[in-house]
């Protein structure tokens, strides 16, 4: 797979976002700033949805790790906080590795999950987030 800048990987990811949500029938509206706490706005049935959009790639266990964080570096280092989860009301996740979109709400998770793609080597089920349970917007 070829390697993406990560701002690369941030535009693919929203692109697929905007994809996915039409596809379930949204209207994708875009804001006009980059500092929203949101990437875009998915509008249905007089519903509004606050979107963040991430490109996770699949681990070495076959899970996605999704942390409820912003990281930036700058002169002073490294930097990382939690999102408010009062301004998101959906994640949606691109993995390239499946070609698909997870859409979560935050609020039913604290400050990460992990969504398992491929079956554990022990065969777990219980207490797991099966991606396929997330490939709509709740």
């Amino acid at each position: 797979m070829k390697k993406h800048h990560t701002k690369t990987k941030g535009d693919l990811g929203v692109l697929k976002a905007q994809c996915a949500l039409a596809e379930q029938g949204y209207s994708v509206l875009i804001p006009l700033t980059e500092h929203a706490a949101f990437d875009l706005v998915g509008y249905k049935d007089g519903r509004f949805v606050r979107v963040q959009v991430k490109y996770r790639s699949l681990d070495s266990h076959g899970t996605i790790q999704v942390h409820f964080r912003s990281t930036w570096s700058d002169a002073n280092g490294l930097h990382n906080a939690y999102v408010n989860k009062d301004e998101i009301d959906l994640y949606c996740i691109y993995c390239p590795e499946t070609d698909k979109c997870y859409f979560l709400d935050p609020k039913q998770f604290g400050k990460s999950v992990t969504l398992r793609v491929n079956t554990s080597k022990n065969s777990q089920e219980q207490g797991i987030n099966l991606s396929g349970d997330f490939l709509r917007v709740p």
